[in-house]
This record gives C-alpha cells, structure tokens and sequence, in this order.
C-alpha cells in the first residue's frame, strides 16, 4: 500500500512538473502553418479580395477537367500560392471553389507515403496525413499534423484554422520524442490556439501509448512572444537520510532580454531545506555572466539526537566574462568559488551527488581587472583573490594583489636607428613593481576580534638591466644586472627560549625597506650531430641536439650587520609574553659548525628578504634531444620517412658557488621526457647529491647526528648519491577514442560562457572539467586507458629517511550495443595496499529519454542512484531517480 501511494505521488507531481514545463514549448508553438491574417474590414467583391494565384506540378501525372475546375497532380505533386507552398504525392485542386486538398498514398506494399508537406510564411515546414485549405478565407482542416516547435514536436489529431485566425485543436501530443508515433507525450483532448494563449480541455500524460492514471481538468498556456516570468514546479526525490523531497521548486522572473533571475528551493521531510539566488545575464558582444547565493540548513540523524541539529552552510559562485572586443586594451573577469568548507560535502553538492564536487579539496576564487596604456608600454593588472583547504578549514585571503609591469626600453638607442647597433643602444632597462595585502588563518577565525589584524602586506619593486650580444656567430652572450627592492610596514623578533624548542615571533610595526643588487653574465650556443645510414635496417638516420647554458653571476652577503636585515638568534627567558622576557646571557646561538645563527626580520613577509651569503656562483646546464629517422609506409608527406623522439629535454643542472664556506656544488638536478608512440609517453626527474653522509658532531646539544657533511662522495670513489626520483606515464589503448572525447569537450568548452545553457547544462559541463571520464559519446566502442606515477626521496641515503609511494589509475569505456556503454575508473594505492577511489556507470540511450546508473561500491563516498530522464532540456524535470546518499550511516 505505501509502495502504491509513493507511485500515486510521483506521478502527480510529475504531470504537474510536465504540463507546467509545456509552457515553454507552447510559447514557440503556432499552428498557422496554413493561414495568414485577414482583413475582415473588406468588403466582398473587391478586386483586391481575389484568390491568389495558384501554380501547380506534378512528376507523374496531371488530369484537368475543365467542366468541373477540378484539376489531379499524382507524384511528387507540388502546389504554391502567395506564401503558401504545398508538396504531396496526391494534390486536388478545385480551381472554381479555389479549395485544395492533399493527402498521401499508399505504395504496392500498403505503406502510406508521400504525406503532405506544407509550409506558410515564415512558420517552418509541417508534415500533415492529409489536409484541406481554402485559399480564399486561408483556413484549412489538418489530420495528423507532425511539426517541430523549438525542442518539442506535435503531432496526431485535427487543427482546424478560423477566419478569426484561432486554431480549433483535437487529439494532439506533445513530446520531445522526434518521431511521428512519439513515445510518450502530453494528450490534449481539444483546445483552443489564439495569438497569445492557448485554452485546452483535459490533458494528461501518455507513455507507449498508455494514458496516466491522473489528470488535468483544463490548462491555460499564455504565449508572450518574450521571456516570461512564472513558477517553477519542483522534482519529487527520496533520500534515506533526509526523507522524501521537492527538489528544484521556486519562481523564475525574466526582467529583460538581458537580464533574469530565480529562486529554488530543496525542501525535506526531516526539516533539511536548500534555498538558491541565481541570476544571470548578458550583454550581446559586451560581456555575460552568473551569480548563485546558497544557503542551506541540514539535519542529519533521529530527532533528539546531536546529529539532527540544523547545519548552516553557504556558497556564493559568479562567473564573469568580457568581450574582448568590447573595451580594447581593458579586461575585467570574475570567478568566484566560496563558502563555508562543509558546504558540498553536507548538502551532497546541493541536491545534485556530483562526486567531483563533494570530494574537492579547495575553492578558489580570482576577481581582476587588467588595463593597457602609455601607446602599450605599461600594463597594470589588480585582483582579489580567495583560496580554501576544505579538510583543514583554512582560508587565504588576498586584498588586493596590484601588478605593474613596464615593458622593456632601450633608452640609449639612437632614434635615427640607421646602421649596425652600437653595444650600447644594445642596453634594455624594464620595470615591474607588485604589491599585496594578504592573509592566512582559519574559517572561524577570520571575523574574530583582531582578524582582520593578520593581513600581511608589501610592495616589491624590481628593476632588469640587460645588453645581449652575439660571439663568432655562435655563440649567444647576455650581461645582465638587477636591482629589486621591498617596502615592508611590518617586521620581526625572534625569541628562542632555553629547553624549548619553540620560538617567539613578535611584530614589529613600522616602514622598512629592504634592497638587494646582483650582477651576471650567461652563455648559451646548440651543438649539432647527425649521422646517416644506409643499411641499418629501417633507421635512416639520428639526430643529437646538445644546448649547453653557463652563467656567472655575483651578490653580496645582505646577512652582514651594515644592512640591518639579519640579526643573532639568542635565548630569552621562557615568557611568551612581548617585553616579559629577558636575555639569558647575550650571546648568539650558535649552529653545529659554531657559526651563529642568524634570522632575517623579514621572515613570513609577502616578497621575503634578501638572501643571506655571499654568492658568486657559476650556474650550468646540459639538454639533450635525440630523434630517429626511420621509413615508414604511412607517412607519405616526407618521402616516407617519419621521425621519432627518443630523448626530449634531458637536462641535467647545477651550481658552483665560489665563495661559500662549506657546500659549494648545489644537488644536481636531472629530468626528461619522451614519447615513443601516440600511446604511450613518460616523464622523469631526480636529483644527485655529490656529498658523503657522516655522523657530524652538533655542537649545541654534544650528540652526533647523520647528516651531510662538506666531504665530496668522489673522494671515495663513490657516484652522487640519488636523493629524489620520480616517473611517470601514461597509456592509452585507443588514442583515437581518447583525441575525439577531448576534441567534443574543447567545443563544448569554447562555447560562449552559459550562454543559453540552463543551470543543469551547466553544472554537467563543470562535472565533464573536474571528471573528464564523465563525457558520454555512444560512437565511441571502446576506451582503456591507465596512468602511472612513482616517486623516491632519501635525503641521508637511510632507511629512516626514505620515502617511497607511487599510484596506478585506470579508466575506460565500453559499448555493449550501440545503445548501451559502461563507464569505470578505479586504481591501486601502494601505500595503503588498497584499492583507490572506484565507480561504475551505465548508460542507456532509449531515443528521447536516457537511463543512467552509478555506482561507487566502497569507501568514504560509496553510494548508487538510478535515473531515468527526458533528454531534451524543455522537460528535463520529467525523471525518476532512485538514490543512496553516500553520507548515509543507517
């Protein structure tokens, strides 16, 4: 019996959603195909009043008796008036009465074809069983009228048009089924069409062809040729934790043709309920864009229980994009993605289960204004930015962020510019400055008393010097020199107290500026090899590009007390409190080489400090490229020769610091990549430590610890130690498949942003950017593709410090049938020793509606649901879904 009311309440609901979603279709709906207006102020016999004039072919047959007026076209027969065209296998036309009737015939195996195709005006084509039309009073009786009406279809019954221009309807459907006999539909026993509204008798819902138990006495559809504003009818749903629900109800209001605006609701059972500001808009060749304010208050568990208290959350999106054509050289653009951090995760993404969603771990939003001037030399760029860790409950703030850059000059450049460049018009001088004001805290913490104390903030000013020149034609030299400076408001002190290892930060209010200088030159040429064959088999050839770089380059040490930017750690008396504490004994701490630890008072700023040490370093690099030429029967564009890339970007890098007391040679660093075939591609990169680990004696606490010590491992004979490695690839064994999905989701993508996509449009396509495997294209048979990643870190080369995790993920596609395909992703977690993150879809495509099934069997997010859904979005709330929350614990 519950079973039975539960279907007794859907299906009111649904043919309540469905009649009031039809409102939109009738809107577009005009059954004048076969009339036009009528002056009935004339009076008859005027000359004007006379029938228009008929022209008439046939491609079998034409029989004219010309007693009666009566002419027969038989065969593809074609009839045409003033803005009345007419097309059927059978045509009567009764030239006295100036009547036509059309209709179609039946072929030698009793197939009816050859059905009238009719159009007038400007209203589209119509395909009729058969029809008459009177081309003096232009109103006609129409049988079995099929016509396509802006993502809807009718089709059946009778129309018969009035002088009047009203349309007299009787038995007709409405789908979005675009074939003749639909399957299924709204059923309008008889109605009444006009201009501007339309008045039915009863209507009900039709599925194959068997009739809903329920229906409407009467509907009253108006059709205003612009958007309207009217209520929008919820979706019922059932929840196991939250109880059943109307999902997606609430009032939509068009204010202009520019502008709209709605108000949905999710409503449940248990006293959960959802509330929705949405709104977008649009500016032809000027800018568009949307905003959604939600709020959400969720009960979770049995009344009585902790858990059934409200849970208020909130989200605010916008999105804003501008033409960029409609204010040249200016830019402004909003992406907006914030709220509480529980918000997606508690309300399962609104009512929508979409995974990628409710399993993100940040927001982020960006707001920035970008402006072009002085004849493009200078280019300023402002923005506000946001930035959430949804697990920690952290928030980041950045109020404003200002950036000027000034593009390079070269001020002694003559301005004749006649004739070879002297060295120094050579000289190019640029400028950028930037400045922030941020900061970093907890969710709850922000709005406390003192929050808005933490922002940090800071101007950064940099000034390049460059003059570039070329050596014996090839070799490529750079002089370059920089100045950079920071404005800084706020500084520190640090505190280090005895037998706790803690330190004291204490702020500093107050300008400081901080300035650093260095200088340098660099180097860089290719060296080319190539080598030919001829019988090696199918390798013509190989080639090897070496892209050697040096550069030297000299800063003081800004550490040295005549800066003032460093100062001596030493130990205070173990009082937090600022001012409380005193100096245990004066002197510096000192590090495990009796050096004296040194902390920079610019520590946690926006820009940082300058560095500490003197540096004169000879930097180094070494890329390799490496391609074979081999025959190939495929490529017929380079006389069948294809090349392939053994090696891309192998490098390998490092620094010498000259005046560094210990460590001189920096790690060296090594990656590359390469990509055999279209299937499979893989990417590396590591790092060699050159220095021996010893038991090094610490001075402060008199134990001797492992660590790295100044000695060079060649001294013993020994290769750099490997430090940290990682790889990665991934394989694909249907490239095409994976190409064709990516090239459908760049057009969707490149689309004008929500421009005519409704909010469930485009909350799909922001589930297809998060999940790529969530785009469905049935004329792909297969898909399997799989990635891999590793990586190793051993900073000291021991057990206790080593550090290796690496993951498998796979995913693909299959199509069972035509009609049917099964999605899945899954991986392996070699840590854990468990499977990762797994779901399983099936789709099913039933011609007009869709059947889709997901499932994700363990874990944090295991839940299932089950949809049955129209596919076009005029009733895209006509569905069915069942569903299994994943945060349902009973």
């Amino acid at each position: 019996m519950k079973f039975f009311k539960d279907i007794i309440f859907i299906l009111v609901i649904v043919l309540l959603t469905l009649v009031g979603k039809t409102l939109k279709a009738a809107n577009y709906f005009s059954f004048q195909q076969t009339t036009q207006k009528t002056d009935t102020t004339r009076k008859a016999g005027n000359k004007e009043d006379a029938p228009d004039k008929v022209q008439y072919a046939a491609d079998d047959s034409t029989i004219t008796d010309k007693k009666t007026g009566m002419v027969y076209l038989y065969g593809n027969a074609k009839v045409s008036s003033d803005g009345f065209e007419l097309q059927a296998d059978y045509i009567r036309y009764d030239s006295k009465n100036e009547i036509i009737f059309a209709s179609g015939v039946r072929n030698k195996n009793g197939k009816y074809a050859g059905r009238p195709i009719f159009k007038s005006g400007l209203e589209g084509n119509a395909i009729a069983d058969s029809l008459y039309y009177d081309n003096v009073t232009k109103t006609g009786v129409i049988h079995g009228v099929y016509t396509a009406q802006e993502g809807g279809f009718f089709s059946g019954g009778k129309a018969k048009v009035q002088p009047d221009n009203e349309v007299h309807i009787k038995g007709q459907v409405f789908s979005t089924c675009n074939l003749p006999h639909p399957h299924f539909g709204i059923f309008i026993t008889r109605g009444i069409a006009t201009e501007r509204q339309i008045i039915t008798g009863p209507v009900y819902l039709k599925i194959e062809d068997i009739p809903m138990p329920l229906g409407l006495p009467f509907g009253f559809f108006p059709k205003p040729n612009k958007k309207a504003s009217g209520f929008i009818l919820p979706t019922p749903n059932q929840d196991q934790t939250r109880g059943f629900s109307l999902n997606g109800g609430g009032y939509y209001k068009a204010f202009n043709d520019y502008f709209d605006g709605r108000v949905l609701t999710n409503v449940y059972t248990n006293g959960s309920y959802d509330l929705s500001l949405m709104s977008q808009y649009l500016k032809r060749y000027k800018y568009n864009g949307g905003v959604n304010l939600s709020y959400s208050s969720t009960r979770n568990g049995l009344e009585g229980t902790p858990e059934y208290k409200p849970q208020i959350n909130f989200n605010i999106s916008w999105q804003h994009a501008q033409n960029a054509l409609a204010r040249p050289g200016s830019t402004f653009s909003a992406s907006v993605n914030a709220g509480t951090s529980s918000y997606y995760t508690t309300t399962a993404a609104n009512g929508s289960y979409d995974i990628g969603a409710i399993a993100q771990n940040t927001m982020s939003s960006s707001i920035a204004y970008g402006k072009v001037f002085g004849d493009g030399r200078f280019n300023l760029t402002a923005a506000l930015s946001h930035s959430q860790e949804t697990q920690a409950k952290t928030i980041s703030l950045t109020l404003p962020q200002v950036s000027l850059n000034m593009s390079t000059l070269n001020p002694f450049e003559s301005k004749s510019n006649l004739g070879p460049k002297r060295w120094y018009e050579k000289i190019a001088v640029g400028y950028s400055m930037q400045a922030s004001n941020t900061v970093n805290t907890k969710e709850d913490l922000l709005f406390d008393k003192g929050g808005l104390k933490r922002f940090k903030n800071g101007v950064s000013h940099s000034i390049p010097i460059n003059m570039a020149f070329n050596l014996l034609n090839y070799f490529n030299f750079n002089a370059n020199a920089n100045y950079s400076e920071k404005w800084y408001f706020q500084t520190v002190n640090q505190r280090k107290f005895l037998g706790v290892d803690s330190v004291a930060l204490d702020t500093v209010n107050g300008f400081k500026r901080a300035g650093e200088y260095n200088i340098g030159m660099s180097m860089s040429t290719k060296i080319y090899g190539r080598k030919q064959f001829t019988n090696f088999g199918n390798i013509k050839g190989i080639s090897h590009v070496i892209t050697p770089n040096f550069s030297f380059s000299y800063k003081p040490d800004f550490s040295a007390k005549k800066y003032g930017y460093y100062k001596e750690l030493k130990y205070y008396e173990n009082d937090i409190r600022p001012g409380r504490s005193q100096l245990i004994d004066g002197k510096p701490i000192l590090d495990y080489r009796g050096k004296p630890l040194m902390y920079s008072i610019f520590d946690g700023s926006q820009f940082g400090g300058p560095s500490a040490g003197e540096q004169a370093n000879l930097s180094f690099s070494l890329e390799n490229n490496v391609e074979l030429k081999v025959k190939s029967k495929k490529d017929t564009t380079n006389a069948g020769e294809k090349k392939i890339p053994i090696i891309q970007g192998l490098s390998f890098s490092g620094t010498y610091n000259f005046v560094a007391p210990v460590k001189k040679l920096s790690p060296i660093g090594f990656s590359g990549r390469s990509q055999f075939t279209d299937k499979l591609g893989f990417n590396f990169s590591g790092t060699f430590s050159p220095y021996l680990v010893e038991n090094i004696l610490n001075t402060n606490t008199g134990i001797y610890q492992l660590n790295e010590s100044d000695s060079y491992v060649f001294s013993e004979g020994k290769l750099p130690r490997l430090t940290n490695f990682s790889f990665s690839f991934d394989y694909s064994f249907n490239p095409e498949a994976l190409k064709k999905r990516n090239q459908n989701m760049d057009a969707l993508k490149n689309q004008p942003a929500n421009q005519g996509r409704t909010p469930e449009q485009i909350a799909e396509l922001e589930a297809i950017s998060r999940d790529p495997n969530a785009f469905v294209d049935f004329n792909v048979p297969w898909n399997f593709a799989f990635s891999y990643s590793f990586n190793y870190s051993n900073a000291l080369s021991s057990r206790t410090t080593k550090n290796i995790s690496n993951t498998l993920n796979f995913n693909g596609d299959v199509s069972l049938t035509p009609k049917w395909k099964i999605q899945f992703q899954s991986g392996w977690d070699f840590k854990a020793k468990n499977i990762s993150h797994t779901s399983f879809s099936i789709y099913r495509d039933l011609h007009c509606w869709n059947l889709n099934a997901s499932w994700i069997p363990f874990g944090t997010y295991a839940s299932y649901s089950v949809t049955i859904q129209v596919k076009e979005a005029i009733l895209q709330d006509l569905k069915l879904s069942k569903r299994k929350g994943y945060y349902t614990k009973y």
